[in-house]
């Protein structure tokens, strides 16, 4: 059986009941490389390209407390912008484009838990298209 470690999967089957930005796009940091005085960003083992991490707020209202909130990873060569908020709402929606998933054990407390990763080509507001990559910066899948 070959089945993919990291899977494709689309944003209404990650969050069917939307997602809503609640942190800006960082630099997700290579904490072996880095010192107290001097930060490095993570790259991508394959590519090269700096990895970039946005958390967004899962809307689904029966998603378990620890599952409320993802981080969604790009990797880009540069910071990758989000779509404007043009909702009256303080969290900016968002959909995301490319996505892909990752299933690992989370064993970070009192009982183990299957937890995933995701990574993003791109986000976009709702309904948006957006290229995979363009000069605002937006990244591709990692």
């Amino acid at each position: 059986m070959a089945i993919a470690r990291r899977f494709k999967i689309s944003h209404h089957e990650v969050f069917p009941h939307g997602a809503y930005i609640v942190s800006p796009v960082t630099a997700v940091l290579d904490f072996d490389q880095s010192t107290r005085d001097a930060k490095v960003q993570q790259t991508d083992k394959d590519t090269g390209e700096l990895i970039w991490s946005i958390d967004v707020l899962d809307a689904d209202p029966e998603a378990p407390k620890k599952s409320k909130t993802v981080s969604i990873k790009f990797l880009a060569k540069v910071q990758p912008v989000p779509p404007a908020n043009d909702s009256t709402s303080p969290f900016t929606p968002v959909e995301f484009s490319g996505l892909t998933a990752l299933a690992y054990i989370d064993d970070n407390g009192n009982r183990p838990r299957i937890a995933w990763s995701f990574r993003a080509e791109s986000m976009h507001a709702p309904g948006k298209a957006t290229p995979k990559a363009s000069a605002s910066g937006e990244g591709r899948a990692a």
